[in-house]
């Protein structure tokens, strides 16, 4: 008897999942699916099937018909098979394209239309191609992703779980900003909270450097050896949750000092980018509703590094904003509707790149505006408390 438990949701909840991706199909005229997942962007396969992968997996699928879950690494079989709410669930053998391709040319027969979601490198995708040739094969991603911006009560349960949890980790993070401590002391105190709680880690980039002469402005991706002296600023940003559901929560913590003057202007400006943000999050509004809001950064006469607003919720997810001045990308209108959730995290940094602050968390949007997700407060967080 196999006794191991991983966490699913119902199996209502799986079902609504595949009848919206039945809906893709049968709008796009799309006879069998391949779904791509791997490390970096698992939310596609797991979003259907409860597989986490760590390596690529290809989740194979036709209307009326059995899914199959094909995954690398051979010794990843075992464990898939485990969390998986599916019966098939197999190796995909030394060519993963190949693999997923012959299970679609079986689905389909000659001349089938056959849709492909998630990043597929390009050498598989021209893999893909090659070996399904005389098949038109539809890009399903944007479909896809659509689908999944809107979260059921189980997801929004989940993920005030993992909020809660990513409210623990900060504060445990903040007790252990302290002189002497370096910044993977501030991670361990991170993770040790987070898996004692039950959880998983999400992310965790965070940057430390004295507020009297700051040389940083946004978290790194990577802890450094660089030891808390009484006056620093350490700037985290993190997520931790459940089965992927994880809250996100941004702050900028103070070590044995109050913040000085310009950082105070930055948070403050900060601040007031959030305020304007979440007061125009309702149903109805637009991304570039959120986007013009953001233009409170813009004329303080700072600027930005990081993204200000994104979706989330298993995922990084639609829409991507940063500040009217400092916008990366075509701006994907799409309308807000109640169960998005979405990250406000003004980082607001000085225009010389040599000093910022991070402040913010998850929302959702409801019926009548929005609730956050989060209950730390907004402000400095002091170091050691």
């Amino acid at each position: 008897m196999n006794d191991l438990m991983f966490e699913r949701f119902t199996d209502s909840e799986y079902a609504r999942r595949w009848a919206g991706l039945d809906s893709i199909l049968a709008a796009h005229d799309v006879d069998a699916v391949a779904v791509y997942g791997t490390d970096s962007a698992r939310g596609t396969v797991q979003y259907l099937s409860a597989f986490w992968p760590r390596r690529e997996a290809y989740l194979c699928y036709s209307t009326g018909s059995d899914p199959a879950l094909f995954v690398q690494l051979f010794n990843h079989v075992p464990t898939a098979a485990d969390m998986a709410n599916i019966e098939r669930v197999e190796w995909a053998g030394p060519n993963s394209a190949e693999t997923a391709a012959r299970d679609l040319a079986g689905r389909v027969g000659e001349g089938g239309r056959i849709g492909v979601i998630g990043p597929i490198p390009y050498r598989q995708m021209d893999h893909l191609r090659s070996t399904l040739d005389g098949h038109d094969i539809v890009d399903l991603s944007a479909a896809f992703t659509a689908l999944r911006l809107v979260k059921s009560d189980e997801e929004l349960d989940w993920t005030r779980r993992g909020a809660a949890l990513t409210d623990r980790a900060m504060l445990a993070l903040a007790a252990a900003s302290v002189p002497g401590a370096n910044e993977h002391d501030l991670g361990a105190a991170f993770e040790a909270t987070v898996r004692n709680g039950g959880g998983h880690p999400g992310i965790c980039f965070l940057m430390s450097t004295p507020m009297g002469r700051p040389g940083r402005y946004v978290p790194a991706q990577h802890w450094s050896d660089r030891v808390l002296r009484g006056g620093d600023a350490v700037v985290v940003e993190m997520s931790a949750g459940y089965g992927g559901y994880t809250g996100q929560a941004l702050r900028t913590i103070t070590v044995e000092a109050e913040p000085p003057p310009a950082f105070r202007e930055l948070h403050e400006v900060a601040d007031a980018a959030f305020d304007a943000i979440t007061d125009a999050i309702v149903p109805g509004a637009s991304a570039s509703d959120l986007l013009a809001a953001a233009a409170v950064i813009d004329d303080s006469g700072h600027t930005v590094c990081d993204d200000v607003v994104h979706g989330y919720g298993g995922g990084y997810l639609p829409p991507v904003l940063r500040t009217p001045a400092t916008q990366h990308q075509p701006l994907r209108d799409l309308e807000l509707l109640p169960g998005m959730f979405l990250v406000v995290q003004p980082n607001v940094i000085n225009q010389e790149g040599t000093m910022g602050v991070q402040t913010g968390h998850l929302v959702v949007v409801t019926t009548d505006g929005h609730r956050a997700m989060h209950d730390l407060p907004r402000s400095f967080l002091a170091g050691g408390a």
